[in-house]
């Protein structure tokens, strides 16, 4: 997609006679790589989904014959692993939809959605093991076969730590926010059954049962936290908080393949949707290019981007033409066109790339005339 833009302000036409401004939009998102990352996130979310249900009926057992108020939180926990799966597969079957005129960027959003609602229930799980706690500190209950329930809840912290290894490895292979929460989820909850684990082991060897609430305590703030953490994620995904360590990534792999050419690069944005990244940014190029020249530079930039951030990029560039002021900073060699002699090289940042202006250097003081002494 091609425009031509309106002259800006104050240029100057007499030395940019043919200046145009090209947008290039290259979006290969919805192709198959995209696609079936997607699908393959969503298929692992169910498995995810089917064993939160069975390992919460092997906690549940595990408190029943054991009595323990820590194995009945970590069982308890695992009603907020399956409702949490239910929302992170309903998520990503959504967020795997191709785009459509109601949501032209996609549906990948919704993915942060379900991550600030499993971030919620995990934070409300920990408030409610807090409470259950403090209750048996206050009235403590008897404990009965407590090697069962710790043999039970052991099973359960290996498969969930296994499955929640997994399913954050491929969340971050597949840029999927809801699976990378579903795989934080479960690995939480392995931690802080193998500390429950621990604490039912002293109790069992010690028969001081108030440590039982007290190893719950410790590892229900630990839950709460990783709630706080999930939920902080994805509210700044929603509000398209800029991923400073994204955009670093980015502008230093732009600075090292810089072309000559590519004289500066400015407003620059990046925001997520779900495993898509869409990139927005102006690149300065000398005026007396072509459309069809100009457009080979911008193929250039975005196809460097797609090789090194993986082809779920949607790129929306900009072509500005350079201005007289831009003489200062162009490292080309052979402009027969120049305005003024260059003076240095300005080095691509996170934060001369964001601004919404093009790059130039301050004028140079102008030389002070010495008057002949009298």
């Amino acid at each position: 997609m091609y425009k031509v833009a309106a002259p800006e302000a104050g240029l100057n036409h007499a030395f940019f006679p043919g200046r145009i401004g090209l947008s290039s939009q290259v979006m290969k998102p919805n192709g198959p790589t995209h696609a079936s990352n997607s699908l393959a996130s969503f298929h692992f979310q169910r498995w995810i989904a089917g064993v939160g249900v069975a390992l919460f009926m092997l906690k549940m057992a595990a408190w029943w014959v054991s009595g323990s108020v820590a194995i009945l939180t970590d069982a308890l926990e695992s009603i907020v692993n399956m409702v949490a799966a239910g929302f992170g597969l309903y998520s990503l079957y959504l967020a795997a939809q191709p785009r459509d005129r109601n949501h032209p960027y996609g549906h990948g959003k919704i993915e942060f959605i379900s991550a600030l609602i499993e971030g919620t229930l995990i934070s409300v799980a920990g408030i409610f093991i807090v409470i259950k706690a403090v209750e048996n500190l206050i009235d403590p209950q008897p404990l009965s076969r407590i090697d069962l329930g710790i043999i039970g809840v052991a099973i359960a912290g290996a498969i969930n730590y296994a499955l929640g290894w997994e399913a954050e490895r491929r969340g971050k292979k597949a840029s999927s926010m809801a699976l990378i929460a579903s795989g934080k989820h479960l690995k939480t909850d392995a931690w802080s059954t193998a500390g429950i684990v621990a604490g039912l082991g002293l109790v069992f060897l010690t028969d001081l049962y108030w440590l039982d609430s007290v190893v719950a305590l410790v590892f229900a703030g630990l839950i709460f936290y990783n709630g706080y953490q999930i939920i902080r994620s994805s509210v700044a995904g929603i509000m398209d908080e800029a991923d400073d360590k994204l955009l670093a990534r980015v502008v230093a792999t732009l600075q090292a393949e810089r072309q000559p050419q590519w004289i500066d690069l400015h407003n620059f944005r990046i925001i997520k949707y779900g495993s898509t990244l869409h990139l927005d940014a102006h690149l300065t190029l000398p005026w007396f290019m072509n459309v069809n020249e100009a457009h080979e530079e911008v193929e250039r930039l975005s196809q460097l981007v797609q090789s090194r951030f993986g082809s779920s990029v949607e790129l929306f560039i900009h072509a500005d033409g350079c201005e007289p002021f831009s003489c200062a900073i162009c490292t080309q060699v052979m402009c027969t066109v120049r305005q003024q002699s260059f003076r240095q090289a300005r080095v691509w940042t996170v934060d001369n790339i964001s601004r919404n202006e093009k790059h130039r250097l301050p004028p140079e003081p102008e030389a002070e005339l010495s008057l002949p002494a009298s």
